[in-house]
């Protein structure tokens, strides 16, 4: 993405904000995969592909990848887009429903109610994808549905938050003309830093000031909107090239020349 923004005149900083780390001994996830490889959950949700991996990885440590693909196998599996499906097709397991593009929680709800079993008095195990989904999991208990949240890795800071910090000064200081964001957890993470850095009234009055904001897709812009973001520009499909060019394209129609860009 910063060779995209770069042959367009943008001057990229590129400021790494999160990483995956998987949960160390992780028994809620133990204990969710002999749930499932019992019987409990007739409806299991997939949400991310890199999630899907991590609860195998979790099954094989104890021993029960096998018995749990069994399982998997006879229970309805709805998966939020593409990434979980190919994660399912490397190990012969098939999906019952995907969310349509843009494979938000809404498209996933949506689909469940189209064409998913019925909710009620259902319990459902839903593999997290860093920060829980409380919209999604209160959408699904109106719908009489238990939900049993199964968290496989959380977002921590890059282990050198240097670059980070020093776009955030950058920002506040009013030197950046742009900012991308590609994903929502990311979102969290950046004002998290603003905040220890005493930035965050900085990163709000460079907004203010005009600063671009761009999204990566719908789920990343509502938890922008959430922190009381306004969002310029968003990405569609939701890819890091389709990115790169919405924030372009949008930077071109407010200015002319050249603007410096973070991501």
């Amino acid at each position: 993405m910063s060779s995209l923004l770069g042959r367009q005149g943008a001057t990229v900083i590129s400021a790494p904000s999160m990483r995956e780390v998987p949960i160390e001994n992780n028994p809620q996830a133990v204990a969710a995969i002999r749930d499932i490889i019992s019987g409990r959950f007739p409806l299991v949700i997939l949400m991310t592909g890199v999630g899907t991996e991590s609860l195998f990885e979790v099954a094989r440590s104890q021993g029960l990848f096998e018995d749990l693909l069994v399982a998997l196998g006879r229970v309805f599996l709805a998966i939020r887009g593409p990434k979980p499906a190919t994660v399912l097709s490397k190990v012969g397991l098939k999906y019952q429903l995907k969310a349509p593009e843009p494979n938000t929680w809404r498209e996933l709800l949506q689909a469940l109610d189209a064409a998913g079993p019925d909710l009620a008095g259902t319990e459902l195990a839903i593999q997290e994808y860093g920060l829980p989904n409380h919209r999604l999991y209160a959408a699904l208990q109106e719908r009489g549905a238990t939900v049993v949240p199964v968290p496989v890795y959380r977002w921590a800071f890059p282990e050198d938050p240097e670059p980070l910090y020093a776009a955030l000064r950058q920002v506040s200081a009013g030197s950046v003309d742009g900012l991308l964001f590609t994903s929502a957890n990311q979102v969290s993470n950046v004002l998290q830093a603003a905040q220890q850095l005493g930035l965050e009234q900085g990163l709000r009055q460079a907004v203010e000031g005009g600063m671009l904001i761009a999204s990566i897709g719908p789920t990343c812009t509502e938890a922008l909107q959430d922190h009381g973001f306004p969002v310029h520009a968003e990405a569609s499909p939701p890819k890091m090239g389709q990115l790169a060019r919405a924030a372009v394209e949008a930077w071109r129609q407010r200015n002319t020349g050249t603007g410096t860009i973070s991501g």
